[in-house]
């Protein structure tokens, strides 16, 4: 069983020796400076937030951020984006694709909010190539079910473009986080791709359930099973035998660059997951690079 990275210096050889191109991450962040600066500086304020520090481990400049990422042989990312207040999705959106236009391995995509116009919004950012979109439930308090975004829940389960949804009560649980009220949306449109962001952290039991249910709908790894999150939301005793039932509907995500610890760290974690027989390497060249990937193309 081949051990995961030793440091990020050696991600890009441990990533070639399980015979991949490279890596394809489907959670990363990348935003409007004012905007990240402001999301750095609520990560300052951690012990108040969280009760612990949370210490941003790859806090430079956009270009070393995006040369950082091809030095660890990350080949295609989506830089996610995510409003906190009605106004902001829209040319949030249109930031992401500009971003997208000229950074060769960025992916085009998009974020939305319940406010009028939503749908077409979503309609016109889907015709303009994006291919992943954002929903941040808990930070932008809102409820997933409200009717203005029924259109985009429909929008995006026809085109099959997947949506990474971050409605899990952790790291705080907000007014509409839960999986049991996300489970309403996915009952209205079931062939919705949607990725579980964190896993639905701490929910994992119930993520697992609504991947039974639903076919469509996927984990990402972000920030799951690292020593940081342990402390907070351990993973069940049966996660490696659960994950194996859904094996080939787990996606990479690490929240770079916003992480208190190092990229490899995450891979570490999932490297540690696939030494179960029931997984192993074919499960770590799924989660790496082949279902991301097909998700982004399908």
């Amino acid at each position: 069983m081949t051990a995961g990275p030793a440091d990020d210096a050696d991600v890009a050889r441990w990533t070639s020796s399980l015979g991949l191109p490279g890596l394809v991450d489907l959670h990363v962040h990348f935003l409007p400076k004012p905007v990240m600066d402001k999301v750095w500086a609520y990560f300052d304020r951690a012990t108040t937030h969280y009760g612990t520090e949370w210490p941003v481990h790859y806090r430079t400049d956009e270009q070393d951020r995006i040369a950082t990422l091809k030095t660890l042989g990350v080949t295609r990312f989506a830089p996610l984006v995510y409003p906190h207040k009605p106004g902001m999705a829209q040319w949030l959106t249109e930031w992401a694709l500009e971003f997208a236009a000229r950074v060769p391995d960025a992916v085009p995509t998009g974020t939305f909010y319940p406010e009028p116009g939503a749908g077409s919004a979503v309609d016109s950012a889907l015709r303009a190539g994006a291919r992943v979109f954002k929903a941040h439930v808990q930070v932008g308090a809102y409820d997933p079910r409200d009717p203005q975004l029924t259109p985009v829940w429909g929008a995006l389960a026809d085109a099959g473009v997947p949506v990474v949804v971050h409605c899990g009560h952790g790291p705080l649980r907000g007014d509409f986080t839960g999986l049991q009220v996300f489970e309403e949306v996915l009952e209205r449109h079931p062939n919705l791709t949607a990725v579980l962001a964190h896993s639905a952290m701490p929910e994992f039991g119930a993520a697992f359930d609504l991947l039974a249910k639903y076919p469509r709908v996927h984990l990402d790894t972000t920030m799951v099973g690292v020593p940081f999150a342990e402390a907070m939301s351990p993973l069940p005793p049966d996660w490696t035998s659960r994950l194996a039932d859904v094996a080939d509907r787990v996606v990479l995500g690490t929240d770079f660059p916003n992480i208190p610890y190092s990229y490899a760290t995450q891979l570490q974690a999932i490297a540690g997951w696939a030494a179960d027989d029931r997984l192993g390497e074919p499960f770590l060249r799924a989660v790496l690079h082949d279902t991301p990937l097909r998700l982004l193309t399908a």
